[in-house]
């Protein structure tokens, strides 16, 4: 029995570097969130995240130009070419189950088929000039609304293909864009540290102002209640706005330099935000007001956005080629 174990544990280095090469890292904190990570093709650069129906998760490799999808079950990948040129921020799962991205390489909003894997590219109306595309929502309607930080935002109707595109209020900076439960559309925009708030009918925009001084609204997300939630990204702040008493209210995240850049609301209604300052997912509690910070297993992780499925939230590490996920531990 001792000849057995000591044979173990002279296997441990080996079994351990092999580990490296084939499993992925899966971190448990207690009774909290596991973490684990995917690595992706190296260069990609994964931006944005969105999990599918079918189980498999679309991302935007924006430096090669392609869209990826990985299978979680297997841990494997394949990219699809986008066309010359592109290079894809955003990425979003319609309602016809299908990836759309907003492509600030190719001016464009592109429908990957996820069958077929056919590309349909629709372009943004000639004159309007480079628009940096940068962040997508479907209204009730079924109308894609999209975010340009050049300073723009527009629309594209599916059914028609016909693109509509707008000046933002005070220039430069719309970034992220989320749909609320009531049907509005709200979006963040950064260099004008504002939010706005769509006309769906008409594309005019309403522009909320959180309390504090350029603080950098960088993205937006709602939760089941229809209160709007917004990372600050230079002041470091959660900030939420409250649609019927039209008031607002700020939460500094914990740390020395919090940097949030992604917002998202999970099914519970808790406030997710990725924060580079701190390499870190950290999750909100509104009903406590508490905040709980989960290490990143990769240094300079910089994740960049956030979507999730019941019991998941998905992040992309721009810095280090991985795709990350955050689960509910088994009950």
């Amino acid at each position: 029995m001792l000849l057995k174990r000591q044979r173990n544990l002279r296997l441990l280095p080996i079994l351990l570097s092999l580990g490296s090469l084939f499993l992925l890292p899966v971190i448990s904190r207690g009774a909290g969130p596991l973490i684990r990570e995917y690595p992706v093709p190296s260069g990609s650069h994964p931006h944005d995240v969105a999990p599918s129906r079918d189980g498999s998760v679309w991302y935007t490799a924006q430096h090669r130009g392609e869209l990826g999808r990985l299978d979680p079950e297997t841990g494997e990948t394949r990219h699809i070419p986008l066309g010359r040129g592109s290079s894809p921020h955003g990425v979003i799962v319609g309602p016809d189950g299908a990836p759309w991205i907003t492509d600030s390489g190719l001016n464009a909003i592109v429908r990957v088929d996820p069958g077929t894997e056919e590309v349909k590219v629709f372009p943004l109306p000639e004159g309007r000039g480079y628009a940096n595309l940068n962040t997508a929502t479907f209204d009730r309607k079924g109308i894609l609304w999209f975010t340009g930080q050049s300073g723009v935002y527009g629309r594209l109707d599916p059914r028609t293909g016909k693109v509509d595109v707008y000046d933002a209020p005070k220039g430069r900076g719309p970034y992220g864009i989320a749909s609320s439960p009531d049907g509005r559309v709200y979006f963040a925009s950064l260099a004008g540290s504002y939010v706005g708030r769509i006309n769906t009918e008409t594309g005019s925009v309403t522009v909320l102002t959180p309390p504090t001084r350029n603080q950098g609204a960088r993205r937006v997300w709602p939760d089941s209640k229809g209160l709007i939630w917004v990372s600050e990204w230079n002041a470091g702040r959660l900030g939420m706005y409250d649609p019927v008493s039209d008031k607002w209210r700020e939460w500094p995240l914990p740390g020395k330099n919090p940097k949030p850049y992604a917002v998202y609301v999970d099914g519970r209604d808790k406030v997710w935000l990725t924060d580079f300052g701190d390499n870190a997912l950290v999750r909100f509690d509104p009903e406590k007001e508490t905040f709980e910070a989960f290490r990143l297993p990769s240094p300079g992780a910089r994740v960049r956005q956030l979507l999730g499925n019941p019991g998941e939230v998905w992040g992309a590490e721009s810095g280090t080629d991985k795709l990350v996920v955050v689960r509910d531990p088994p009950s």
